[in-house]
């Protein structure tokens, strides 16, 4: 829901869309034929030793390419290797897609279960960086950055999204199990669960505080949070953990307990699935199911010029090839008609000053653009406050011109990113 000022001199308000007490359970749909797990840091040219095409693998298996312990991905069902092989992500993302063809029947792989006798944080780093949520564990291992608060996500920060607040409301009691675990490996005492509403009642036996947040896009955004919940802004070129804090999304601290109580790593992933006609459902799936058959479970005919998009409608990006599969943290998938999708044009901006007025972060986003569209990132960077951006979109949604403000951002940040990559390898 919008609401805007008669006047049009306040901020537009968009509210998030709470999850009502007796939503439909998540649809199970499962993969029929194969699953593609993305191993994020390994390059299929130059793979020396680890797993291989060929090779029979069981659900809970960790795979790697590479003898690092902490660089893996599991296995999310039973079968063959019958392909590893480089995949193309958006913003330089480059994968390599370990495809498994699922035999008839499952096997459970039984390493994790000899390791679970005491949650322990190098267990849970070797085991479970790519569980249902992707529980950002990494963050724990740097001494010279100690974590002494761990805000749990209870609201997903992008709209229309129901898949955390599923979680919080209807699997609290993993929830809370998970953050005894959390307490137990770590040693922060310090944990807030962030949410909105009503969606906890009668919490004070969960073993962490519970802030409510307001409502209104983008309060749910971590940098939203930051400002919110612990009075703090980030500063420019600083991130979360250089100020001691880490978020993580109410369904990882769910998976943290079923792993550990279980002995078997969760490989299910629940998120929300949005249709054509804008209506959405909570599904249920594994993880490395593909995109496309997701939608053809529920009937959808993906025409030319449609849009696949992760994510929410504000910060979500499309995809495009429908074999792309359901990530640990791929909480929405939406497909937007053609005739339905805002589409971008060349006017000019107008300065009408929207942009300006929405912007959390008060950045002078009229300026920002011009700099942008004619490609000079630096000065953008270093005079208009590139990286202040928290990510929110609103940009992009208030422009008149229909300039893609949001995605001119991300891009220069990228590109900018990546030039410093370059410099900092040749030094």
């Amino acid at each position: 829901m919008q609401k805007r000022s008669f006047f049009g001199w306040a901020k537009p308000q968009i509210f998030y869309e709470l999850l009502p007490d007796n939503p439909l359970e998540p649809k199970k749909i499962f993969p029929s034929a194969t699953i593609k797990l993305f191993h994020k840091k390994a390059d299929a040219r130059n793979v020396s030793g680890g797993i291989q095409i060929g090779d029979p693998v069981h659900t809970g298996q960790k795979l790697s390419l590479f003898a690092n312990p902490h660089d893996y991905v599991i296995a999310t069902a039973t079968g063959t290797i019958t392909a590893i092989a480089p995949y193309a992500g958006d913003f330089g993302q480059n994968y390599t897609a370990i495809t498994v063809d699922i035999g008839a029947s499952e096997a459970l792989d039984d390493q994790f279960a000899k390791l679970i006798e005491k949650p322990a944080l190098e267990t849970a780093l070797n085991f479970l960086s790519h569980a249902p949520g992707k529980p950002p564990l990494q963050l724990f291992s740097d001494p010279a950055k100690p974590i002494h608060t761990i805000i749990i996500c209870g609201l997903d920060g992008d709209l229309g999204i129901d898949t955390n607040q599923y979680i919080l409301k209807f699997k609290l009691e993993a929830v809370k199990r998970g953050i005894q675990i959390l307490k137990d490996m770590t040693g922060v005492d310090n944990l807030i669960i962030a949410t909105a509403g009503e969606t906890l009642q009668g919490y004070g036996h969960l073993g962490a505080r519970v802030k409510n947040i307001d409502p209104i896009y983008p309060a749910a955004l971590p940098h939203m949070m930051m400002q919110s919940i612990l009075g703090q802004v980030v500063p420019v070129g600083q991130r979360f953990e250089d100020l001691g804090v880490a978020f993580f999304k109410a369904e990882a601290v769910a998976s943290l307990a079923a792993a550990f109580d279980t002995g078997q790593i969760p490989v299910t992933k629940t998120l929300t699935f949005v249709k054509k006609d804008g209506h959405k459902r909570l599904i249920e799936t594994k993880i490395g199911t593909p995109i496309g058959e997701i939608i053809a479970a529920f009937g959808e005919q993906i025409k030319e010029e449609d849009r696949v998009i992760l994510g929410g409608p504000m910060t979500g990006a499309a995809i495009y090839a429908l074999d792309h599969p359901v990530q640990p943290d791929t909480d929405a998938i939406m497909v937007l008609d053609r005739d339905r999708a805002a589409y971008v044009s060349d006017y000019p901006c107008i300065n009408c000053g929207e942009c300006v007025r929405a912007c959390p972060a008060r950045m002078p986003v009229n300026m920002l653009v011009r700099f942008l569209e004619a490609g000079h990132y630096e000065e953008a960077a270093d005079s208009y406050d590139l990286y202040s951006c928290i990510g929110c979109g609103l940009c992009s949604f208030v422009c008149v011109s229909k300039i893609p403000i949001f995605q001119y951002i991300r891009l220069a940040q990228y590109e900018l990113d990546r030039v410093k990559t370059a410099e900092a390898m040749n030094v």
